[in-house]
């Protein structure tokens, strides 16, 4: 688009050090049943650009959505103006920028079957049944099925020469089962979190099989006990739940603009500060996070960041040290990194990018180890499956969260299931007492599709991924 080069020619002339172009078209559809009562069905479209000026150690940024070549070149100069304004406010702190190579590129997310491309009413046809499969159980007294279909249409260009066209988009489905029994009301949630595919993952997913599933086991947990009192116990999280926890007290405190205290406002800093780096012990020795954008399917998997940065893969704990953090092009030059991590994105074309967690992911087990072995190999415990509540400080140390569904474990059994489960730990104390990992046959992601951060906040989202882990002498208990 002739657009690209009109606006890094007019940057490149007022003198801009550095400045990129993203222009992007932002397609959502949203779907919502509740019980048998379609709620909404709503398509929307965001159309527009964005564009930096870097200039004397400072940005700026403007967008408009308006296309002519007049709007393009008063975009410019705004941003040019507000980095030339910025620049002179803070003389002391001028920001660097990470060496980067030009790149010409095109990237898709893999997909055969665009959701775009199918029918509303096959989509709504296939909520209703699901819907209906929950509601013919008996107490079942609710039936939510939510879906979100995501598709950006970028093209990037820089002042390093790079041109992209990148084409990213995922899918979202979300179902739920809510049980009265007895004056109390429970819910049971499947949700994956979404995958960067298409519609043949719906195909594929069962949704029939998984509404009856999570219909018998809301049934299951409003008619279950609480556990009790809170004492030191046991916990084997399965990879869903862990999806939420790593996200929360690993991949947030390892965002290296929260390590250096350029967002604090809206989630808080963090413990895993600079001088940690190679030396602290994040967790135990069979603790490993990888950062992989590359990820097949990965919600973070773009083929590059809104730097220009290609996708990486990445050691952000090693063998239970912290080892790196997630990182973009000015973030990574406070503390001499020397490159990017490609962790820059914005959610929209009128936010500027801002460093965001990568896919991240706990690596499986090295040693074949089932579920069922690791169940029989614990004494006192609770199984947690799926996400619930969650609450963390504001340096990402002292944390609580929930989960969907329950067992307790005796002597190497499921004796019961559970009803209002919670947890508290902190950091480094959680990933310490993690002792037993299951191989990689029971590895699977779980996708983040709303996480917020920002002033003004921005939705990102991201691919987690575990197997089965256990952790040991924590304090467990039940809500009220």
């Amino acid at each position: 688009m002739k657009y690209l080069d009109l606006a890094m020619n007019a940057a490149s002339s007022l003198g801009a050090e550095y400045a990129d172009i993203r222009i992007q078209k932002t397609t959502d559809q949203v779907i919502f049943l509740r019980n048998l009562s379609l709620k909404s069905a709503h398509t929307s479209v965001l159309d527009g650009y964005g564009i930096r000026v870097f200039k004397e150690g400072a940005w700026g940024f403007a967008h408009n959505n308006v296309f002519s070549d007049e709007a393009v070149l008063a975009t410019v100069q705004k941003a040019f103006d507000i980095a030339t304004l910025s620049a002179s406010v803070n003389k002391k702190k001028k920001l660097r920028l990470a060496p980067e190579r030009s790149y010409i590129a095109t990237w898709k997310t893999p997909v055969r079957i665009d959701p775009f491309d199918v029918p509303l009413s096959e989509k709504v046809d296939l909520m209703m049944e699901v819907n209906r499969t929950m509601l013919a159980f008996d107490g079942i007294k609710q039936a939510v099925f939510y879906m979100i279909m995501h598709k950006d249409e970028k093209l990037f260009a820089s002042t390093l020469g790079t041109r992209l066209d990148i084409t990213h988009q995922f899918i979202d489905p979300m179902i739920i089962a809510t049980a009265i029994h007895d004056g109390d009301s429970q819910s049971r949630t499947f949700d994956e979190g979404g995958r960067a595919v298409g519609w043949e993952w719906i195909q594929n997913l069962n949704l029939i099989d998984k509404a009856k599933q999570i219909a018998e086991e809301a049934l299951i947990k409003v008619k279950s006990e609480s556990l009790g009192p809170e004492t030191r116990r046991t916990l084997i999280l399965d990879p869903n739940h862990l999806g939420l926890t790593m996200h929360e007290s690993v991949g947030h405190p390892t965002e290296l603009d929260r390590v250096l205290g350029w967002e604090a406002d809206f989630a808080g800093v963090s413990f895993a500060t600079p001088e940690k780096l190679k030396n602290f012990r994040y967790g135990s020795e069979i603790v490993n996070f990888v950062g992989d954008n590359t990820l097949a399917e990965g919600l973070a998997t773009h083929g590059f960041d809104d730097d220009g940065v290609p996708g990486q893969k990445w050691h952000i704990i090693k063998d239970g040290i912290l080892n790196e953090y997630g990182s973009t092009r000015d973030t990574a030059m406070e503390i001499d990194l020397g490159y990017s991590r490609g962790c820059n994105r914005a959610t929209y074309y009128y936010d500027q990018p801002i460093n965001r967690i990568p896919n991240l992911y706990l690596l499986p087990g090295t040693q074949p180890l089932t579920p069922s072995e690791l169940i029989a190999d614990t004494e006192d415990g609770v199984y947690i499956q799926g996400r619930g509540s969650f609450s963390i400080d504001q340096h990402r140390v002292n944390f609580q969260f929930g989960g969907d569904f329950f067992w307790e474990i005796k002597n190497g059994k499921l004796i019961r299931p559970l009803k209002k489960v919670l947890y508290k730990s902190c950091n480094p104390e959680f990933w310490n007492s993690c002792d037993a990992i299951c191989d990689e046959r029971f590895w699977r992601p779980f996708g983040v599709v709303n996480c917020g951060k920002g002033q003004p906040s921005q939705t990102a989202r991201m691919t987690h991924g575990s197997a089965p882990a256990r952790f040991r002498n924590i304090r467990v208990g039940g809500s009220q």
